[in-house]
Parts: C-alpha cells; sequence; structure tokens
C-alpha cells in the first residue's frame, strides 16, 4: 500500500474516513463545488484533464469510491448504487459541501443521477458521461460479464496485465492514447488489496431498474457520448435524451467509453460552456 501511495497520491490527495472506510480524495480550486464521479475498474485520476482545466474556475472534488482507487473495500463489503448515493451524500456533508455540479462517467454517471434523484436540493447541473443505468436490455461491459458467471469469476483472483490492457483499450477509440503508464495505473489500483473482491460484489448487486424516474429531474443535463463506446451504445444517449426534461446531447466521433480521458481538452471545454451559461 505505501508503494500505492507514494507513486498514485500526490499533494493534494486527502483522506476522510466516510462509513467506515478511509476515503482517498482531491479537493482543487475554488469556486462553486464541481464533483466528478469515475466509473468502474477506474480512480479520480480519469478525470486529471479536467480538473486541470476546470479547477481555474472551480473547486474541483474527486475521490475514489469505496471498492475503487487508493480508498479500497467497505469493511461489510456490501454495495449498490442506493448504498453509493447515501456514501456520496455523507461523504459531500462531511468537506463541507450543501449543492454541487455533478460529473460522472459510466457507474459514476448511474450513481449521479440517482444521487440527483434521492438528494435533489443539492445538485445544480449534471453531466452524464457514458453514463450506466439503462439495464433492462442485460447489456452488461465484458468484466461485468465474467464477474457475474460462476465458472469464469476466479479470474479475478489475479488479472494479468495483458488482460488489463485488453479491458482498457476496449474504452478508448484512439489506441494511441492506451500508453504503458496508463496501463500500470489501470493495473495497480485494481489489485490493491480488496478491490478485485469488491468488483466482483458489486458486479453481483442486485442492480434495480430506475430510468423510470428521470423524468422527475428538472435540472439542467449535458449527456456526453463516445460514438464507438463498446461497453455502453451510444444509442442510450437517446434514452436519456427522451427520459430527461431539460437535456442537451454532444456525441463525440470516434471516441470511446472515457471521452474525459480520452478527449479532456476537447470535453473540459464542453463542460465549462454548459455549467457558466
Amino acid at each position: 500500500m505505501e508503494e500505492l501511495l507514494e507513486k498514485y497520491a500526490n499533494k493534494h490527495s486527502d483522506f476522510i474516513e466516510v462509513q467506515g472506510v478511509n476515503i482517498h480524495f482531491r479537493d482543487e480550486g475554488e469556486g462553486e463545488p464541481l464533483v466528478l464521479v469515475h466509473g468502474t475498474f477506474a480512480s479520480l485520476h480519469c478525470f486529471d484533464g479536467w480538473t486541470e482545466m476546470l479547477s481555474s474556475h472551480f473547486r474541483v472534488i474527486r475521490m475514489d469510491l469505496p471498492g475503487f482507487g487508493l480508498t479500497g473495500p467497505k469493511p461489510d463489503n456490501k454495495y449498490s448504487i442506493e448504498l453509493f448515493a447515501d456514501f456520496l451524500n455523507e461523504f459531500l456533508e462531511k468537506i463541507g459541501v450543501e449543492s454541487c455540479f455533478i460529473a460522472g462517467n459510466s457507474l459514476g454517471g448511474w450513481l449521479s443521477w440517482e444521487f440527483a434523484l434521492k438528494y435533489p436540493e443539492k445538485v445544480k447541473k449534471m453531466i452524464l458521461i457514458d453514463a450506466a443505468g439503462y439495464i433492462n436490455d442485460n447489456t452488461y461491459p465484458l468484466p461485468f460479464v465474467i464477474a457475474q458467471t460462476p465458472v469464469l469469476r476466479n479470474v479475478f483472483n489475479y488479472v494479468p496485465k495483458a488482460v488489463v490492457r485488453r479491458f482498457v483499450r476496449q474504452v478508448f477509440y484512439d489506441q494511441t492514447k492506451v500508453t504503458d503508464e496508463l496501463v500500470d495505473r489501470y493495473f495497480d489500483l485494481f489489485h490493491r488489496e480488496g478491490n478485485k473482491e469488491a468488483f466482483v460484489r458489486i458486479a453481483n448487486s442486485y442492480f434495480v431498474q430506475n430510468t423510470h424516474n428521470l423524468i422527475n429531474l428538472t435540472i439542467p443535463v449535458l449527456v456526453m457520448w463516445g460514438d464507438h463506446d463498446n461497453w455502453l451504445s451510444v444509442k442510450h444517449a437517446d434514452k436519456f435524451k427522451r427520459d430527461l426534461l431539460n437535456c442537451t446531447t454532444i456525441i463525440y466521433e470516434h471516441v470511446g467509453h472515457v471521452p474525459m480521458e480520452e478527449i479532456p481538452e476537447r470535453t473540459a471545454l464542453d463542460a465549462l460552456n454548459f455549467l457558466e451559461n
């Protein structure tokens, strides 16, 4: 763990206990709070590019969710979208955030809109980046399928770097962005003690289809999507557009599942334009 801290924590890193978990987070910049929520397999580092550009405009807050990154697993090893939403609420209360802008990718996008539904007074605007939540078509990303299959899930006892590289390649369209340094980060943090087991528990959680309640969200929402998303079809952007009352969509050509990491400058500028106007 000391080696991981030396490699993946920095001067902006801090830790705070929430629900019995020592949460790794970073709080940078001044202004309106902007909370950034990562997705499956990821960590707060996937928003490095956004933070670099947006911390001069906002108070940018990001954390490693329980079960991910340097934070690691929960003591009870129980995970669900509702539990994550309650965790996020308690975390923001502890660091003194009463209301915020929020942006989330993939699982983090799902958590973001469920958080906005559960605590509507706390979210002013929201950005959904290739967000999950439409699960009634049983379209799960490959790692989820493996973790949900009893014969295969033992794969997660130890995931070779070559397999991690394959997973990372799946979420990027531009393969030149899949550097050794990037693969090392995903590999190292996925193998942080307890994270592999947490992922299997998360993948096998009972997910409830709650998108029928999206109509209750009246805040402005920006939906970003990569048109070559191999994990969540770009067709889901149309579903959010259909079900949200105040929604704008931007589809990025030749981009995969993590636009904020693949094209950080362009997506950060679009986020800034949406949040400030």
